[in-house]
């Protein structure tokens, strides 16, 4: 099965992918089912706003995850929304010496993995979700995100 992409730009930042290539990374993400997924790319403030309003921590992050609430008797195959700061992620790549274009690709699977389902609460959790993005990524030509690179 896919995963149909509905993409959003309400960034200002100068470097965001292009649509083929997210495209290209939500369509190596496995499915069990045809899904839909919103991805907005926004700026820090947005995602500030965003992050107190539902996670309760007043500050940016690099990616959040909103997992469709619709009740079972409503048939639609939207599986939620993944908004990703573009100033965050750009910023972390640099501090983690990361390609950037594989950072967004990261952030791109990290985000959809929690809308299926996958989390990083318990350690359990986390290894069995980094798993699944090292494997994704490895069909995208991505190394393991989680190898510290030391310069």
């Amino acid at each position: 099965m896919s995963i149909e992409l509905e993409l959003q730009f309400a960034s200002e930042h100068h470097d965001i992918p292009s649509k083929n290539q997210f495209v290209e990374w939500v369509g190596a993400i496995p499915a069990q089912n045809h899904h839909e997924v919103v991805i907005r790319i926004v700026d820090e403030e947005e995602m500030q706003a965003l992050n107190k309003r539902y996670r309760h921590q007043d500050k940016s992050t690099n990616v959040l995850s909103f997992p469709a609430e619709l009740p079972n008797v409503v048939d639609d195959p939207l599986l939620g929304d993944v908004i990703i700061c573009a100033t965050v992620v750009h910023s972390e790549a640099l501090e983690q010496h990361k390609c950037a274009i594989d950072h967004w690709a990261h952030m791109v699977v990290h985000g959809i993995l929690h809308l299926q389902g996958y989390d990083h609460i318990k350690s359990v959790d986390a290894n069995i979700m980094e798993q699944h993005e090292i494997q994704i990524l490895k069909t995208l030509g991505i190394n393991n995100p989680y190898v510290e690179k030391n310069h």
